[in-house]
């Protein structure tokens, strides 16, 4: 997802491969694969509205997923499709701080909050542990970690942006994020109804386990529209911890002298991270007006979609196969350990309040 770096106009310039003469970082080069993308999401919106109750999102990133593995993909959609799964995903991010308020996340109780805040403390702790005892590649577990206790794609973006991670680490979390986050649509539901919770405490619990917001959007809508409504105030509570443990992430990476592949020291917060902070305060402040922030709504799914239709692009099934067992099985013990984490967080608090 790093786009080769132009050459000085001071050294030679290597020989172009056919049909690559364009350089990658123009902005010539990256228009036929934004146009793909842009495509993507179109499509992606359309079978969004087609289907009730499926978010775009998820669509976007199954069908960009779907197109890598059928479909040998033109190199001259490379560049475009690299800024789409980084610059234009951190546009979206951004936007996303809008669906953000403040008083609702306040309004869940100290008690969910704190739930909220162990769950991805012990997601990202136990993940990069056991990884560590698999001998999981670092950067490839922390990316699993945040991706899985965090905000699934987006947070895996966010850690590339603060650490030296490879291309195929990104692809990888990615793939494992749409695995095993979509196998938790219906588990959710199923499990809920099994353990007796009430649809509340199974939207506190989908919340609070589930890797992606659009997935979250279709496990808390197939329990009912109660706990739609529980389900998004919690992921986005778990949205909301991206900024400080990009910071702790950020923090780590420059101590320990790790430098992205362009030389220069990882951020201690990305800029995008600073700016979806922002946004959380404007919507929270309620001095934007309402068609304002319905417009930028629409403009924050676009860019997501768009992303994740990229960010699919990227999830090839053989590469998932090369890198080996272990992820695929650091994956599943992640989503465990956040599923049950937030489960028993969840019942503790909800019966503490005599719901259920």
């Amino acid at each position: 997802m790093h786009p080769v770096p132009v050459a000085r106009a001071t050294m030679p310039a290597p020989p172009a491969a056919p049909g690559t003469e364009r350089q990658p970082g123009s902005r010539a080069a990256v228009l036929p694969g934004l146009a793909f993308c842009a495509a993507g999401m179109a499509v992606s919106l359309v079978l969004g509205w087609l289907i009730p109750g499926v978010s775009p999102l998820l669509i976007a990133i199954v069908v960009g997923a779907l197109i890598a593995n059928v479909v040998r993909m033109p190199r001259v959609l490379a560049p475009g499709s690299a800024v789409a799964a980084k610059w234009v995903l951190r546009v979206g991010i951004v936007l996303l701080g809008l669906s953000v308020s403040l008083q609702d996340i306040a309004g869940l109780g100290f008690g969910m909050i704190a739930v909220v805040v162990a769950v991805v403390g012990v997601g990202i702790l136990t993940t990069v542990w056991i990884g560590g005892l698999m001998g999981v590649p670092r950067a490839q577990r922390l990316l699993i970690a945040c991706g899985f206790s965090i905000c699934g794609a987006a947070a895996v973006a966010a850690v590339e942006g603060v650490t030296d991670s490879e291309d195929e680490d990104v692809a990888t979390a990615v793939g494992l994020v749409v695995l095993y986050g979509s196998l938790m649509i219906p588990v959710i539901p199923l499990l809920s109804g099994v353990l007796g919770l009430t649809e509340h405490q199974a939207g506190l619990w989908a919340g609070g386990s589930i890797h992606e917001v659009a997935q979250v959007v279709a496990a808390g809508g197939a329990i009912g529209s109660a706990a739609l409504a529980s389900a998004v105030l919690v992921k986005l509570t778990r949205v909301v911890m991206l900024a400080p443990i990009m910071t702790i992430v950020g923090i780590r990476a420059r101590r320990s002298g790790t430098a992205a592949r362009n030389g220069k020291r990882p951020p201690i917060v990305p800029l995008f991270v600073v700016g979806f902070v922002l946004a959380a305060l404007v919507a929270s402040s309620g001095v934007v007006p309402e068609p304002v922030m319905g417009a930028l709504g629409t403009l924050e799914t676009w860019c997501l979609s768009m992303a994740m239709f990229a960010l699919g692009l990227g999830v090839k099934a053989k590469e998932l196969v090369r890198v080996g067992f272990k992820p695929v099985l650091l994956g599943a013990i992640s989503t465990v350990v956040v599923a049950a984490t937030a489960l028993g967080g969840m019942l503790v608090v909800t019966g503490a309040h005599g719901d259920g």
